[in-house]
């Protein structure tokens, strides 16, 4: 017996796909050129290179690169359960453990609670040897911008 998605199942892939779209579409992407982002069920990952021009005065990764992987991480994550309107994000907190010089760097993004008023997502970032780095904790609401409207979020 063959199986084959439903409706609901195809539309909520096609939502993972955009989130992907909107994501690699934005314009600060280009400073952050080589990322890749993949989004399913309340999770997201992203990927991200190290380059020098992420470096700080000491020649590590600096803490809004940190910063930026783990509230992305979170954001896709919790983006993930919302079709309709776009999120934003209305508090987050990171915790920095240790400094990250070359290499990968990975971000694991997975939503703990979420009701129709707030969504709260965390995010763990892990350099290239698998240790983790850094970890932060985002509470999300979301806002009268329909997805539809966003220029790189389309259905098709």
């Amino acid at each position: 017996m063959a199986f084959w998605p439903t409706e609901q199942e195809m539309q909520t892939e096609n939502h993972y796909r955009q989130l992907e779209k909107l994501f690699l579409s934005a314009n600060i992407q280009e400073f952050y050129s080589g990322s890749t982002i993949r989004v399913s069920r309340e999770r997201a990952e992203i990927m991200l290179p190290t380059d020098q021009k992420f470096y700080h005065g000491a020649a590590a990764v600096h803490g809004s690169v940190y910063f930026k992987l783990l509230d992305d991480a979170a954001w896709f994550a919790a983006a993930s359960v919302v079709r309709d309107y776009f999120i934003v994000t209305s508090s987050f907190q990171i915790n920095l453990l240790r400094p990250v010089h070359t290499g990968l760097l990975k971000a694991e993004g997975v939503v703990r609670s979420a009701s129709r008023q707030l969504i709260v997502a965390e995010a763990v970032l892990y350099n290239e040897k698998g240790k983790e780095v850094a970890f932060g904790t985002g509470q999300f609401v979301r806002t009268n911008q329909l997805m539809t409207t966003l220029e790189g979020y389309s259905i098709g």
